[in-house]
């Protein structure tokens, strides 16, 4: 059973959820606080997946997400950067997106080489078109060439074909030749549906990849979907919808397996083995 690391801090509030549906997936969470991972980051080693949750960390004060993502681009960013490179699955929704963007872990490196300290961010989350705090469920779409690990393949009747939201700045803006490089490198990994943009986001863009399809940030909350009666309307989904599971659960199964066959395919050598 892989083991992942769930990161909390002051004002983070959908850790329990995200480890649920790790749990769901057959994986181990565990939690550890920011200030311990700033005092020891090479803990985040013993992982194989990483969570970094939702929530309004440090109140959002500044703008959302602002505060931890300094804390951790000054601290952590070299972790994070080995975890992608030992091939470690990272999913970052909402308020975990916000910050990774902050961080300049996402998008990533255009040439998938990292350099050796913080770039400055290309992509931004800004304040909802609306200029108000959004919580609905909105139907999105997975782009069929996306190389995202935890949302390839995923195939949903339209019925079923949603995500929740619940941001203020969720409003995904970069340059239009950003936004060319991540479509043609298949770094979208999740759009709003065209006619349900909840925020204003650019292209549509719900969610994005780093270049190795590892690091997912999105401002959906995938762990809020992991089962039917999650759903606004499930009690009037037709049977042939609720055969397979929800998209949100099998977002976090497809990057539990993938742990699962790289670990089939490097298996660790112990003295006991050798």
């Amino acid at each position: 059973m892989p083991n992942v690391l769930i990161i909390t801090t002051a004002g983070i509030n959908c850790d329990r959820e995200l480890a649920h549906a790790f749990e769901l997936a057959g994986a181990n969470p565990q939690f550890l606080h920011l200030n311990r991972l700033i005092a020891s980051p090479e803990l985040i080693d013993d992982f194989d997946l990483i969570g970094l949750p939702g929530g309004f960390s440090y109140g959002d004060a500044v703008a959302a997400g602002r505060i931890a993502a300094q804390l951790m681009r000054r601290s952590l960013y070299s972790a994070f950067v080995n975890a992608i490179e030992r091939h470690v699955p990272i999913i970052a929704p909402c308020n975990g997106f916000q910050i990774a963007v902050q961080i300049g872990l996402l998008p990533g490196p255009a040439d998938g080489r990292w350099p050796s300290s913080p770039p400055t961010p290309i992509v931004a989350l800004a304040q909802n078109n609306a200029a108000r705090f959004i919580d609905r469920w909105c139907r999105i779409d997975i782009p069929k060439t996306t190389r995202c690990v935890w949302t390839r393949g995923i195939e949903s009747p339209s019925a079923a074909a949603m995500l929740p939201i619940a941001h203020g700045e969720g409003r995904f803006v970069a340059n239009p030749g950003v936004i060319d490089h991540l479509a043609s490198n298949g770094q979208i990994a999740v759009r709003y549906a065209v006619d349900d943009n909840p925020n204003g986001s650019v292209n549509d863009v719900a969610g994005i990849c780093d270049p190795s399809g590892l690091f997912l940030g999105l401002m959906p909350h995938p762990e809020r979907y992991t089962r039917w009666s999650q759903h606004p309307f499930w009690t009037r989904l037709e049977t042939h919808v609720t055969a397979d599971e929800p998209p949100g659960l099998t977002m976090f199964r497809n990057a539990v397996a993938y742990v699962a066959k790289r670990a089939d395919s490097h298996p660790i050598v112990t003295a006991e083995s050798r």
